[in-house]
């Protein structure tokens, strides 16, 4: 049941991101592009998905277990801003201003079967892949509810 909600809720975001038009790397560059010809459709994108992840954590931290698994998984709060963290997220950042793809809108753009996408979806799950045998495991603490 669980591998089904996990499923269901990729398709319902992918679905998100594809009314939005966040799979258009086009989008994402104008929006970056505050001087030129800036649109400003992604901040309303992003303050929408900020609003909802607001709610839905509220919820969870007075819930007492979670719908479909035995107990929560809270990230650490231990876990101390690292050069591993840090490099990520430039690594990111750069990658999706120059390209104006980020994970979740590249694999769902595959859909409309775009050399690009495939290309960026390709290059990322390499790099993932490479990022796994260079850089140590996140911690991850289960705690139970």
């Amino acid at each position: 049941m669980r591998n089904l909600v996990a499923a269901l809720s990729g398709v319902i975001f992918g679905i998100g991101l594809g009314v939005s038009q966040m799979v258009n790397p086009e989008k994402v560059r104008n929006f970056l592009d505050v001087a030129g010809t800036w649109d400003p459709s992604l901040a309303f994108v992003m303050g929408a998905a900020v609003v909802v992840f607001f709610l839905a954590w509220r919820v969870a931290r007075q819930s007492k277990q979670p719908l479909f698994d035995t107990h929560f998984r809270w990230p650490d709060k231990g876990m101390a801003l690292d050069a591993r963290l840090l490099s990520g997220a430039a690594i990111f950042g750069v990658g999706w201003g120059l390209v104006g793809f980020c994970p979740g809108p590249a694999i769902t753009s595959l859909a409309y079967f775009a050399t690009q996408s495939a290309i960026f979806v390709a290059a990322m799950v390499a790099g993932s892949w490479l990022g796994g045998l260079w850089a140590p495991k996140a911690r991850v603490v289960d705690v139970a509810a």
